[in-house]
């Protein structure tokens, strides 16, 4: 099972440098297949680091005990599991079907903004998992309207997937938005934002992969000298944000001065 998973992504992706996981120990309260695979990989450790080796890979393992050391992917994988089980749980599926919705769901994942693609004030796109993989950002197939508010059982099967591809943007991209917030130091020392600097809008209603990014042009004090609110320039033009529903992407702007 392994081998075969590997041999999918060397073929889609091409052969990595360095390939992390953890040492399998995690599998032991998982599911039945998750506990194969683990003993899989402890049973043909040698052989793997042996290929490895001759395929020039560098396949580093977490320490035993220890999976705080990959907590972003973990915390990544199981926040989209959890999504993704509770909106398929009624749902029965071919593996053509299924297929097709995990690999829209990798492009939604792929396409969340990292860092700022480049240090021009006038360019408003971010570095993303995708440019990476293809060289350049994920989009989806086509614009598909809205169909999350529409009730289960008046859905066909097609409609249905694209409900589920819909709920899963809606949540995750929040959570993802959220984590940002929550992992930068801006969220207690809010004087850092800088002019210029490329910021990710939060949006209540965001098209299906659509991150709304913008360059902050003014930042706006209070009467205690605190910054609390942002002009920021947009692809669709100038708008005024709150320090809350901003999450700054480049590093530089979350130092402290």
């Amino acid at each position: 099972m392994f081998s075969l998973a590997l041999k999918r992504f060397v073929s889609r992706r091409g052969r990595p440098s360095i390939i992390y996981s953890d040492n399998g120990t995690n599998f032991k309260a998982a599911s039945r297949e998750l506990i194969e695979l683990r003993r899989f990989i402890s049973n043909h450790k040698e052989e793997l680091e042996e290929s490895f080796g001759q395929n020039d890979f560098n396949w580093k393992l977490i320490p035993p005990d220890y999976p705080h050391f990959g907590g972003l992917w973990e915390a990544g994988v199981k926040r989209m599991k959890y999504h993704l089980r509770r909106l398929t749980k009624d749902l029965v599926l071919t593996f053509e079907h299924l297929n097709t919705l995990l690999i829209e769901i990798e492009a939604i994942l792929n396409s969340r903004p990292l860092f700022p693609l480049s240090d021009s004030p006038h360019d408003l796109l971010p570095l993303t998992p995708a440019h990476f993989l293809i060289g350049r950002s994920s989009s989806s197939y086509f614009h598909e309207p809205d169909v999350t508010h529409i009730a289960v059982n008046r859905l066909s099967l097609y409609q249905h997937l694209t409900q589920v591809k819909q709920h899963i943007w809606k949540r995750w991209s929040k959570e993802y938005i959220s984590e940002l917030q929550q992992r930068t130091k801006w969220r207690s020392n809010h004087g850092s934002l800088k002019i210029n600097s490329l910021v990710l809008l939060k949006e209540d209603n965001a098209p299906l992969m659509h991150w709304k990014l913008g360059r902050i042009e003014t930042i706006h004090f209070g009467s205690d000298g605190v910054g609390r609110i942002a002009t920021i320039r947009t692809q669709g033009g100038v708008v005024q944000r709150s320090f809350p529903r901003i999450c700054p992407l480049s590093i530089e702007s979350t130092e402290d001065h």
